[in-house]
């Protein structure tokens, strides 16, 4: 595919030279006169190079390239490489064009052979960076899918300590992202909401499974050591240092809206707004999962009970979207299977 190359000056020879040495190597050209029409033509055509003068009438080059940076960063345009056409060895020129972004600057009168190589040249080289992001990117993609592998193992390997939790994380993490989805967070946040929630309840791993699965009455040492679990999850996470995030959800999630949870005793706004998510979709689900003591309860006595707690266990906003969910859930698909 031919790269395309447009070149602006207001001198008709120059663009005439510039045309033919560049046509001649391979190239796209499009020769326009000045800035106001570079930019009426940038904003319906695909630019690979820009070749720019900085000494033209009505709009200078440096002019030019300031609204050009503008319309791009307005329509979310990637920015069109550029090279400054240059009659002086104004040093203060090339400074100010460095400054906005320019690649090169080319001296008039050019010769042919240079005009051609810093052309070819810079465009190779904005070739293997696009390359090497794109590479970027998909080893990112890779790891990420990997991470979130390991994550749900590590999840499931939670899960299985308690008879009665199969699946617990995984659809805490599931409401968590739908609750922060409704309420407007962007992708990338309803993304680490889900890892959060996944991983919210990690420090059950060091609570005895005998504890866990006791049927009857907790004693006060054994209800200690389940209390404890947000605080060792914490300890836990925050090692985990390209997701610093994620301790939030383990360490606060059953705070309440009132003051009166654990372990900190945090109240309203004090409480990070994940964790007051995660605590409405931790409740959700732990009354629609079987217990050794009783099956799934019934959808209007989850209901009854998230609107009686709104306000004290659960902040009122994110309590509001959950029965939200709860009310067009209306074949109750939505708890343990």
């Amino acid at each position: 595919m031919e790269e395309r190359v447009v070149v602006v000056d207001d001198d008709a020879i120059i663009l005439r030279n510039a045309n033919t040495v560049l046509s001649e190597a391979g190239f796209k050209v499009t020769c326009l006169k000045s800035g106001r029409l570079l930019l009426d033509y940038a904003a319906k055509n695909t630019i690979d190079m820009l070749l720019l003068d900085i000494k033209m009438p009505e709009l200078d080059g440096f002019e030019t390239m300031r609204l050009l940076r503008e319309w791009e960063r307005e329509n979310k345009k990637p920015e069109i490489p550029v090279i400054f056409f240059t009659g002086s060895d104004d040093c203060a020129s090339e400074t100010a064009g460095l400054s906005l972004g320019a690649m090169d600057f080319i001296r008039k009168p050019f010769a042919a052979e240079v005009l051609t190589l810093r052309v070819r040249h810079l465009l190779d080289l904005i070739r293997l960076q696009r390359d090497l992001h794109a590479e970027v990117e998909k080893k990112t993609r890779e790891i990420e899918g990997l991470s979130l592998h390991v994550v749900h193992t590590l999840a499931d390997a939670i899960d299985a300590k308690d008879a009665y939790t199969k699946g617990h994380s995984g659809r805490v993490a599931e409401y968590s992202r739908e609750i922060a989805k409704r309420y407007g967070y962007s992708s990338e946040r309803q993304e680490e909401i889900y890892m959060m929630g996944l991983l919210h309840d990690v420090g059950k791993i060091g609570v005895p499974d005998a504890v866990i699965n006791k049927p009857g009455k907790l004693t006060d040492e054994e209800f200690a050591l389940i209390k404890a679990h947000p605080v060792r999850g914490a300890r836990i996470l925050q090692n985990i240092e390209e997701m610093p995030k994620l301790a939030t959800g383990a360490r606060w999630h059953h705070e309440r809206f009132d003051g009166r949870g654990y372990p900190d005793g945090l109240a309203g706004e004090e409480i990070p707004e994940e964790a007051r998510i995660i605590a409405v979709a931790d409740a959700y689900d732990a009354m629609t999962s079987n217990r050794s003591y009783r099956g799934v309860i019934p959808q209007d006595v989850v209901k009854a009970e998230v609107e009686k707690c709104s306000g004290t266990q659960f902040d009122p906003r994110f309590a509001a979207i959950m029965l939200e969910i709860i009310n067009e859930d209306v074949e109750y698909r939505l708890h343990e299977q």
